[in-house]
């Protein structure tokens, strides 16, 4: 299977700074000839390019706004952090009014599924006796990271399908029936965050079909809404906020899933560098200790997203003040238990397929080669001087060996060895 792409570089727009190659985690970036591009095997689609980026060359491959047209009933389903992008006084019920004034059919909270799956996930672990600590699956990027560069950790993650998919699953059942129409004429958009959202899309990590039909990012809706909502009333108030759950809210934030789950033993932990650190240490054989690990790429969680337009701290904390307001307002709308439970055992929450390891593509298919490459690898990583200065285009001395060795650069796009000067790992640095 072909791997698609949640991002893209505007060759017209990119100057070369190399500022998205140092940010990325997984090295799926070379700056050649004044350009930058992305290796496509290797990208996580993490976004951490469109934020480094100083001239908007790394732009999303979000879904259009005309999407919509290709369905006869359209359906937003948007993530908890879009709450968090308009003022403390604008609560859930006059933004998802806001989504059906600007041509959404109808509008549905995802927060009431993210408290089923809150439930679900506390039935697993209650008859978990596998390798601890276990890894949510929410974050599509900490999921690539895990099939690209940890894949030995994979039967750590929770078989839970994520309550993005679930919410579209249900939707589009529901609104078949009650307009008698095709499941496939229902469309359902999840307005995202990141560009992560997209690619489990396009492409799930389980190789499964998504139920969802596209992902809007949140930068490009929040105009039209805002300006939607000027004529929205509050008159669908208590409608609306009687089915939003708090457990579900919490989700947009790092270490909301951990609050919603009541453990003993949990940790949460947001940005890439950190959740490296800390796959790291389970590597190692470290935090055996903790049953479940709550990660999210973007700091402070989805509400740091890439394709969000708040500033993240500003976001996390109306985020917590929403909350206080929906306890104040005594409006809870946690879901039952017993029927969570029911609905458990009956498969509703399972992933619909396993989670395989993605491994980067060998030096060579054929073996010999890949051997002989392998030590020309070597032997040229020797001679590199081993001080990562990236100035070659790539982003370390082990990763510019491995491009030559594949035929990818050639040895003299290193400055050092192009001048005779490349010695020792302490040796000199390029001018």
């Amino acid at each position: 299977m072909s791997t698609i792409a949640s991002v893209e570089i505007r060759p017209e727009l990119c100057q070369g700074r190399m500022k998205c190659m140092r940010v990325c985690p997984t090295q799926a970036i070379r700056v050649r000839n004044g350009k930058a591009s992305i290796n496509p095997d290797r990208c996580i689609h993490c976004g951490e390019c469109i934020v480094a980026c100083p001239h908007g060359a790394v732009v999303p491959l979000t879904h259009p706004f005309g999407e919509l047209t290709k369905f006869r009933h359209t359906v937003a389903i948007p993530s908890p952090a879009l709450y968090a992008q308009y003022d403390r006084d604008i609560l859930p019920d006059k933004i998802l009014d806001g989504l059906r004034n600007i041509g959404f059919s109808d509008a549905f909270d995802p927060a009431q599924t993210c408290g089923q799956v809150s439930f679900a996930i506390q039935e697993y672990l209650r008859d978990y006796h596998g390798p601890r600590p276990t890894i949510s699956n929410a974050c599509p990027v900490v999921v690539r990271l895990l099939q690209v560069k940890y894949p030995n950790l994979l039967k750590h993650l929770i078989p839970i399908q994520t309550p993005r998919e679930i919410a579209a699953r249900e939707i589009k059942k529901a609104k078949a029936r009650q307009y008698d129409l095709p499941e496939k004429t229902i469309g359902t958009f999840y307005l995202t965050p990141c560009p992560s959202k997209v690619i489990s899309i396009r492409q799930p990590a389980e190789k499964a079909k998504s139920h969802l039909d596209g992902a809007i990012a949140i930068a490009d809706i929040y105009g039209p809404v805002s300006a939607a909502m000027e004529n929205v009333a509050h008159q669908s108030y208590h409608r609306s906020l009687e089915n939003i759950c708090i457990l579900g809210i919490s989700w947009a934030t790092a270490g909301g899933m951990c609050r919603t789950l009541h453990l003993r033993n949990s940790l949460s932990v947001s940005g890439l560098v950190e959740i490296i650190k800390v796959f790291d240490d389970i590597e190692r054989g470290k935090l055996g200790d903790i049953d479940y690990i709550e990660a999210y790429s973007c700091r402070q969680g989805c509400v740091g997203g890439s394709l969000t337009v708040e500033n993240v701290y500003g976001s996390y904390n109306k985020t917590i003040k929403l909350i206080e307001t929906l306890e104040f307002e005594k409006i809870k709308a946690c879901p039952d238990i017993r029927t969570v439970r029911r609905l458990y055992q009956n498969g509703f929450f399972a992933l619909e397929a396993k989670i395989e390891p993605r491994p980067i593509k060998p030096l060579d298919e054929n073996m010999l080669r890949a051997m002989a490459k392998r030590k020309e690898k070597d032997l040229l990583y020797e001679e590199l001087p081993k001080i990562d200065c990236g100035v070659c285009g790539a982003p370390t001395c082990l990763a510019f060996a491995e491009d030559v060795a594949r035929g990818e650069a050639a040895r003299e796009d290193c400055i050092l060895i192009r001048r005779g000067r490349a010695a020792s790992p302490s040796g000199p640095h390029p001018d």
